[in-house]
């Protein structure tokens, strides 16, 4: 039979041996080290000055003083000497200077291997529960990169399910965006935490947005409102067809288009501007105490709306030349170019009418 037990190589009491209690007191004393092993530092390579009387200390590589040939080794300060144990593979101990657990490998102390699957929650500085159980208390959280990008994943179990960022002041909700019983994005806030408006809402198929803090008509105005691209004016949009709906613009801002007769422009307000270069013409017939070219019509080039009178005036073409107008309909109005002398030289004369088109 061994006289020293086989993993902690503590003495065993023998038959004819004397003094039985020294090896009694010796086995208490490894017991009393190695049993809820707690060791002052590790890597230690100088003694202490003063130890204290049961102090132990895990040596490195390369001790020195009356620690030199112990390399690896526990020392134990006891009765005003050093005593040294080989540890086991497997030993654990908790090292005060690192308030941590750490284990003998074979060839260095280390930290004792854990596993991080399956756990049933993480609390970092606080608690964690059931429901959340990733909880962390700082005063910020770094999710950073590895030589390339980085993404945060949130997934939730089918469409109708909530996968959002859910923002609070004091426990209580006051913004919250994710993918909230639907699979499109959106922005909600709310300011008690009861009460939501789902302030923007991006369709997943078209990706067009809506919610409140975008236009919900033509006519809405509400102050801090989004524009929606067509409701609202833009190079893409500022010109081209005027259309109107019970007064309220539908198309372009400015419509210009050009016919036989003239050119048009139409604004979406509904005034409508028609200007012609007219056909050259003499004033050769005598008009009372003035000289007057034949009459002619000038259908505009555009109509103006139903029943109302355009604005007309016109150039006859020279200074001493004007042109007179009868009374002007939607489509059309009859002129004469008027001089004070007979002219018998063929000039243009050219109008403009002013009116609505709606």
């Amino acid at each position: 039979m061994s006289q020293n037990s086989p993993r902690l190589n503590l003495p065993f009491l023998q038959p004819s041996r004397a003094q039985k209690h020294v090896t009694h007191n010796e086995a208490l004393r490894r017991l009393d080290l190695v049993v809820q092993l707690c060791i002052e530092s590790t890597n230690a390579s100088t003694p202490p000055a003063v130890p204290a009387q049961g102090e132990l200390y895990a040596l490195g590589s390369t001790p020195s003083g009356d620690w030199s040939d112990h390399a690896g080794e526990l020392a134990a300060w006891l009765d005003n000497g050093w005593h040294f144990i080989a540890p086991k593979s497997g030993w654990r101990a908790w090292d005060r200077e690192n308030n941590r657990q750490t284990i003998w490998d074979g060839s260095a102390w280390v930290e004792p291997p854990t596993t991080t699957q399956n756990l049933p929650g993480v609390g970092i500085a606080t608690g964690h529960d059931t429901t959340n159980r990733l909880s962390v208390r700082a005063p910020a959280t770094l999710l950073s990169h590895e030589g390339a990008g980085h993404q945060l994943k949130i997934n939730k179990a089918n469409a109708g399910e909530t996968a959002s960022l859910l923002f609070q002041s004091n426990w209580t909700g006051h913004a919250e965006m994710g993918l909230s019983g639907s699979t499109g994005f959106s922005i909600k806030v709310s300011p008690d935490g009861n009460n939501w408006s789902e302030a923007l809402s991006f369709d997943p198929t078209s990706g067009v947005a809506s919610g409140t803090a975008v236009q919900n008509s033509a006519e809405d105005t509400t102050a801090g409102r989004l524009m929606r691209a067509d409701y609202g004016y833009g190079p893409g949009n500022l010109l081209g067809a005027v259309t109107q709906s019970g007064g309220t613009p539908t198309g372009a801002v400015i419509e210009r288009g050009a016919t036989p007769s003239g050119d048009f422009v139409r604004f979406a307000d509904g005034t409508q501007i028609c200007t012609a270069s007219l056909d050259a013409t003499t004033s050769t017939n005598t008009e009372g105490a003035l000289y007057a070219s034949s009459s002619a019509t000038w259908v505009f080039p555009a109509a103006f709306a139903t029943g109302t009178n355009p604005v007309i005036s016109g150039s006859g073409g020279a200074i001493n030349r004007f042109m007179g107008f009868d009374e002007p309909s939607d489509t059309q109005v009859v002129y004469k170019v008027l001089s004070s002398a007979s002219d018998a030289t063929a000039l243009p004369p050219t109008a403009i009418a002013i009116g609505r088109w709606f």
